[in-house]
């Protein structure tokens, strides 16, 4: 960032008083910039025992599965996140059950906040992001198709969880700057 987003004077790099990290200061007015990592919002939508997943339309991953989920916005709720990208994405209603999975994902500065929810009636479509979406029993998963680590893990932790019939809440951390996995 060169330029102030609230005066629109040139910023410089370091440490403000009180502070550990090196972050953009306005020149003029003083203001901090500061860059925190992004929310994703997300639903792991159930029906008689399937999963809806949607493939894909855009970037990044492109024609690959994934579950319905995006960027948390400001003034919504975690929940409500998860719902409005399930209807966006998917053209389905979810009844949000529980919290059940949260991923840090330190590399890219995002976390992951997915939760089980179920298909209301079973419907479900194909929103502008996505060109198809369906529901998979876990023997049909496209386990080598899926687009992103977080979408791998929360359907793995589903169907180890459904043998037991008790689903906990997950929190892992995918990769890291050093290793680049995840």
């Amino acid at each position: 960032m060169r330029f102030c987003t609230a005066c629109g004077q040139p910023t410089t790099e370091q440490i403000p008083l009180g502070d550990h990290k090196t972050r953009q200061v306005c020149t003029q007015c003083r203001t901090i910039h500061y860059v925190n990592p992004k929310v994703i919002c997300g639903s792991l939508a159930i029906w008689e025992d399937k999963v809806l997943l949607c493939r894909r339309a855009i970037e990044p991953r492109y024609g690959l599965w994934t579950l319905p989920a995006g960027y948390m916005e400001l003034f919504e709720t975690m929940e409500q996140g998860a719902a409005r990208e399930t209807r966006e994405e998917a053209e389905a209603e979810v009844e949000i059950e529980q919290l059940y999975c949260m991923y840090n994902i330190p590399r890219i500065g995002q976390i992951y906040v997915l939760f089980k929810s179920k298909l209301v009636e079973g419907r479900f479509g194909a929103g502008e992001e996505t060109i198809e979406s369906r529901l998979f029993e876990e023997h049909e998963i496209p386990w080598g198709e899926l687009a992103f680590p977080s979408v791998e893990h929360t359907l793995r932790h589903y169907f180890e969880d459904r043998k037991n019939n008790h689903f906990p809440t997950h929190l892992e951390t995918l990769g890291s700057r050093l290793d680049q996995t995840g």
